[in-house]
């Protein structure tokens, strides 16, 4: 096994103002750990409260919905996420993607898609809708408002993309700009 490029990884880096990239199995303790560490980093960048604040929520949303699908579907692999935090021209783009079953995917991605449709209001409506739902006593993960909230937040679009890796598998992304 040949050694990594680390030169032509920071030149990419670099290229595409990545300023956090994480690859591997996610965990609690690691979501704190780099949540910390891009805590740090955006107090450092003096970038106003609010909007420090919804990058990391978006960070945290983006990979403990990555774990909470790893645990639910015992998906082998699904556990591995890739997490990247950019920064160009003032705004931050938050983006994870982990493999997933192919239908998860493809519902996943039409839900995005009717995110995209709506604008500030009806997603508030959206919201507000889904927070009085009652919640299902039996589900794994929340009460469905996490992806709902980030759409209300990113400053355009959030962008969701499906990749079939076959057997019945595709490694699944969901970008969002703040």
């Amino acid at each position: 096994m040949s050694s990594p490029d680390l030169y032509g990884l920071r030149e990419r880096f670099e290229k595409d103002n990545i300023l956090l990239c994480f690859n591997g199995p996610i965990s609690r303790s690691l979501i704190e750990e780099i949540g910390n560490a891009l805590k740090n980093y955006l107090k450092s960048e003096q970038l106003s409260p609010a909007s420090a604040l919804d990058v990391f929520a978006a960070y945290i949303e983006l990979t403990q919905n990555i774990r909470h699908y790893a645990a639910s579907s015992q998906l082998p692999g699904a556990d591995t996420a890739t997490v990247i935090v950019s920064h160009y021209d003032g705004c931050y783009r938050v983006a994870a993607g982990n493999m997933v079953r192919v239908a998860d995917g493809k519902a996943l991605v039409e839900r995005i898609a009717l995110f995209a449709k709506m604008d500030k209001a009806e997603l508030k409506t959206l919201y507000k809708t889904q927070l009085r739902r009652p919640r299902d006593e039996t589900a794994v993960t929340g009460a469905g408002l996490g992806l709902i909230d980030m759409a209300r937040k990113s400053s355009k679009p959030m962008e969701a993309t499906l990749k079939d890796i076959g057997n019945d598998m595709a490694y699944f992304s969901l970008s969002i700009q703040i």
